[in-house]
């Protein structure tokens, strides 16, 4: 039962880090993209490890992906606002549907 329940959630990962991907392939500019990338890689990913945490249990595997789920919780969203700021300081425009940027709002 729990590696049916493993396989589902890898199966949802797999569902989620393929959006992403069709993300970075469809949407019109760098942060739209980053966008894609942060919110689906990071949910289809830990999905992934979670169902692979569920198959294999608190064993080494088991305990080495609930750390990658840590980690990449922990640090995807702050390499996403890193990215998107640099690339805004660095002068890449925003694509022309685009309305509102909260960083020329700010001044910064």
């Amino acid at each position: 039962m729990i590696d049916m329940l493993g396989l589902v959630f890898i199966s949802i990962g797999l569902f989620f880090d393929f959006v992403g991907c069709l993300g970075l392939v469809r949407l019109p500019d760098v942060y739209n993209r980053l966008q894609a990338s942060t919110k689906c890689i990071t949910l289809g990913t830990c999905s992934i490890l979670f169902g692979a945490f569920l198959i294999h249990g608190f064993v080494a595997a088991g305990i080495k992906a609930l750390l990658c789920i840590l980690f990449l919780v922990l640090t995807s969203p702050v390499s996403a606002h890193a990215l998107a700021r640099a690339a805004h300081k660095s002068g890449v425009k925003l694509c022309e549907e685009s309305v509102v940027d909260r960083y020329a709002e700010d001044g910064n």
